[in-house]
């Protein structure tokens, strides 16, 4: 009966489903981690273990001064941002491939990726407001063509990612985001949907982001940052990528 309910419910569900989206799974050094199903995972009793911190639904944050831009805001036994119970294993330069659900062909925009630092396990770390996380990847608009385009295909296409190399040893967070700028043309109005999954880099490496490369959720996107306020209809030219320089 209780799996029959699950289904109901997700199936109700579709048609919203289908307006946004999240991160399914990653691909890991070569392994498969599936992401947190926010539609199916709660009502699982036991909850299933991931690498994934938990999200409250698929839809996007739009006031970038909440806890909520920084892994998509499910607050969870205290902490702000949820800790998952699992980490991934990668070595520096290791290469990371993600999977969205099917994205919609108006939510066109930038895709960017973060990583911050554990002090010790990821399992109980939550970041709050600290300047942690440092930028790894970004891609915006190129000859025209958005970030998230080939994500519109269905199913929707993979995108992948590097880990820096040389980077120090330890347990980091991943933060993973697409801003659709459909709405962006003024403040609030840009939609960032995050996604953070938690990695164990090994190796011997010895390279850590300077302070300065490092920034807060909330705290790195404002409504006058570049890019946030951003009119795609109008503007032809290059797109500013908001948030920090990449740091590599």
């Amino acid at each position: 009966m209780k799996s029959t309910v699950i289904l109901a419910a997700a199936g109700a569900l579709a048609p919203l489903v289908s307006a946004h989206g999240y991160v399914s799974q990653a691909i890991v050094a070569g392994v498969t981690y599936p992401g947190w199903n926010p539609n199916v995972d709660p009502y699982l009793s036991p909850a299933p273990q991931r690498i994934f911190r938990k999200i409250p639904g698929n839809g996007p944050v739009i006031d970038l001064s909440l806890i909520d831009v920084q892994c998509n805001g499910y607050t969870d036994g205290g902490f702000a941002t949820a800790p998952a119970a699992l980490s991934a294993n990668i070595a520096p330069g290791g290469t990371i491939t993600v999977q969205w659900t099917q994205w919609p062909d108006s939510h066109k925009g930038p895709i960017i990726t973060y990583m911050a630092k554990c002090p010790g396990s990821c399992t109980n770390y939550s970041p709050g407001t600290a300047k942690v996380w440092f930028k790894i990847q970004e891609a915006g608009k190129v000859n025209g063509v958005w970030a998230t385009t080939p994500l519109e295909t269905n199913p929707a296409a993979p995108f992948s990612f590097k880990i820096p190399t040389g980077l120090a040893p330890g347990n980091y967070i991943i933060r993973h985001e697409l801003i659709a700028l459909h709405a962006a043309y003024s403040y609030p109005g840009a939609q960032v949907y995050p996604s953070c999954f938690q990695v164990t880099v090994t190796g011997s490496g010895t390279r850590s982001p300077p302070s300065s490369s490092l920034v807060s959720f909330p705290g790195a996107y404002t409504g006058s940052t570049p890019g946030i306020t951003y009119d795609m209809y109008t503007n032809t030219g290059a797109y500013p990528i908001p948030g920090p320089a990449l740091w590599s």
